[in-house]
């Protein structure tokens, strides 16, 4: 029987990374319900999704990108200039049908922009959207005048909306989202060439990928789903300013580590991505509950980061040992 186990399936299972995680996520919730029993209530659980929508979704994209040994950190200023520009449409009485497919057409651009410079210049995308980042900035705050542009409920549905009148619209976008990108990196030619790509380009290239093809379009689905993501933000809070996104190009890029991706590509999934995204928001949760000093809350997100990443180099020595 202990045979059969460590043979099958459920061996696998256990000893995978995003097992782990949910048995933390477990430990976590139980614990701080037991503290304060607020934790398990209704509302409370619905903010968590609420505040993970947006996060899961620029997480999704990042996986994506780090599986095929991409990085794209403008992320957040990419949100802040397209929420910014959908804001400002707004409140000149732009219809929202023109103004999200602009936003995200914004965000399409820049993304390609970083992609094309990578390509052109045969530079890592980690310095090329670093560099854009301050260039996307830099523009978001000259159209605003460095101002927060407020839209005063004008585009408050998707933010407000719930499902059944309990479970949050933009927690189902996140879903719909996650499944998409599940079923383009486990189902699809498309999906098998970001990991072969992430692997080793030589060999994908050799063996008939385009591969400067595939990335720009790596970074142009990135860039769809960080301009879903702006939508997501500027209805969610109702203003936007070049500043909208700060930070939360690290929060996904640690999501997704955390969820058993390894920073040298090649490997991951979206599953755990999406738990990585859960347990970033149950600890930011966990810890308001708590009543946690903020600064704490920024501390623990980088410590679980330094952890994965180790649990992740620990995990490659160990296989390339028993090889």
């Amino acid at each position: 029987m202990e045979r059969l186990m460590k043979n099958g399936k459920l061996h696998k299972i256990l000893h995978t990374q995003w097992f782990t995680l949910l048995v933390v996520i477990i430990v976590i919730s139980v614990v701080t319900g037991m503290v304060n029993p607020r934790f398990f209530r209704l509302a409370n659980i619905i903010n968590i999704f609420e505040q993970i929508s947006t996060l899961g979704v620029v997480a999704s994209g990042a996986a994506i990108m780090i599986i095929s040994g991409n990085f794209d950190i403008s992320v957040g200023s990419i949100i802040g200039l397209s929420a910014s520009v959908m804001a400002m449409m707004i409140k000149a009485g732009v219809p929202i049908w023109v103004v999200v497919p602009c936003g995200i057409l914004i965000a399409i651009v820049c993304d390609a922009f970083v992609g094309f410079t990578s390509i052109v210049f045969h530079a890592p995308s980690f310095i090329t959207s670093l560099a854009s980042s301050s260039i996307f900035k830099g523009i978001a705050l000259a159209l605003t005048s460095a101002t927060l542009q407020t839209i005063f409920g004008k585009f408050s549905f998707l933010g407000s909306a719930r499902v059944f009148g309990v479970v949050p619209l933009m927690f189902i976008l996140g879903i719909i989202v996650y499944l998409v990108v599940y079923f383009i990196l486990k189902l699809t030619r498309f999906g098998r060439r970001v990991y072969a790509i992430g692997s080793n380009p030589q060999a994908a290239y050799l063996s008939g990928i385009n591969v400067k093809g595939s990335k720009m379009l790596f970074f142009i689905i990135n860039g769809t789903l960080v301009g879903i993501a702006a939508t997501m933000l500027l209805s969610r809070i109702g203003a936007a300013g070049a500043s909208t996104g700060a930070g939360i190009e690290m929060q996904a890029i640690g999501a997704v580590v955390i969820g058993g991706t390894p920073i040298s590509g090649g490997k991951g999934g979206i599953l755990g991505t999406f738990l990585g995204v859960l347990l970033m928001g149950l600890i930011s949760n966990s810890l308001n509950m708590l009543q946690a000093s903020p600064y704490l809350q920024e501390l623990a997100t980088g410590a679980l980061i330094i952890l994965a990443v180790a649990v992740s180099a620990l995990s490659n020595r160990n296989g390339k040992a028993s090889m």
